[in-house]
């Protein structure tokens, strides 16, 4: 299973590389939740949103054979930038399997760091077999979206650093997850670095895998989700993100639609921050479950901001559904 080690050390990789996102706090959301809470901003990072931990992090610990040969991802946007960037940055070849209907926003600052996209058809057509196809031709190296443990460990980074640079412990962290890797790496950290905290999962309720698989106690896959949040359509967690999440993870919290349009539009109006529904779900948790954490310290990932304009628009007006 990952291990802290496996944290610091991408945490070694990424300084002076990725942003040490700020914390932020409200005395708004504060009254309003009942608790102290403590936002990790990833919204801020490079490429807008934390998976550039986990990318370059991933991308670094390749060999420079294994670099000179490319690298493949398989994303609905934000992953995919993360290494594509990464790749950039590391003078290596990166191709992008990402759905056709993508935003279109992240599609093109994919193709604007370098990257050959892919497209595919999410609800016909299964990524990772598109993705292994040009493996199979190519000889790059894979690099999974969250079932990769030097994604993981970059993605706890996260949660290194907001307990790191918040002044007393925390009672409880709240992570938006689609696959997994997010969370895993984040759990390991936190329950490291503070013993007792509770960490919990945030998904869409329409796409509850991750809910399910723990009830179950095996990995469940489901239809790809209809929901708003297209950061988190993902139908399956992986095994060695469910590992980690079976063994650490506090429970999983489940948000409707609706709500992550309402924290979008608090966190613009309010906190002056710009969010995608993905970097929305897991604030739009805590207010959903709110009676939960109350009097409690909670940190709180926002994990990303990667939005168009049109989009943003659409959904805070009603132009676009969500019901």
């Amino acid at each position: 299973m990952l291990q802290f080690a496996d944290i610091e050390a991408a945490a070694a990789r990424l300084k002076g590389v990725a942003h040490r996102t700020p914390v932020i706090t409200s005395h708004t959301l504060d009254a309003l939740i009942g608790a102290k809470v403590f936002l990790k901003a990833e919204n801020l990072q490079r490429m807008g949103a934390f998976k550039f931990r986990g990318g370059y992090n991933a991308v670094n610990s390749l060999t420079g054979a294994e670099r000179a040969r490319g690298v493949v991802a398989f994303s609905s946007g934000n992953h995919a930038q993360a290494v594509a960037l990464a790749a950039k940055l590391h003078g290596c070849a990166a191709t992008i399997v990402m759905p056709a209907d993508a935003p279109a926003s992240k599609l093109d600052a994919t193709r604007g760091y370098g990257a050959t996209v892919i497209t595919y058809d999410r609800y016909t057509e299964d990524r990772a077999e598109v993705a292994r196809g040009v493996v199979e031709k190519s000889g790059a190296a894979l690099i999974s979206p969250f079932n990769y443990e030097p994604v993981m460990a970059g993605q706890g980074t996260t949660a290194l650093e907001l307990i790191q640079d918040v002044p007393e412990p925390l009672d409880a962290l709240i992570v938006c997850t689609g696959g997994g890797g997010f969370v895993s790496g984040c759990a390991v950290a936190a329950t490291h670095l503070t013993p007792g905290i509770k960490v919990y999962a945030s998904e869409p309720e329409r796409g509850n895998d991750i809910e399910l698989s723990l009830a179950a106690g095996r990995i469940i896959s489901i239809d790809v989700p209809r929901t708003i949040c297209d950061g988190q359509q993902t139908q399956a967690c992986g095994d060695l993100t469910f590992e980690v999440m079976r063994r650490l993870l506090a429970g999983v919290l489940t948000v409707p639609d609706p709500v992550v349009v309402q924290v979008m539009r608090f966190a613009f109006e309010r906190l002056k921050l710009v969010l995608e529904p993905s970097g929305a779900n897991a604030l739009a948790a805590l207010l959903h479950h709110r009676d939960r954490f109350k009097g409690q310290r909670v940190g709180v990932t926002l994990s990303g901001g990667n939005i168009s304009t049109e989009r943003f628009t659409a959904l805070m007006t009603g132009a676009e559904r969500a019901d």
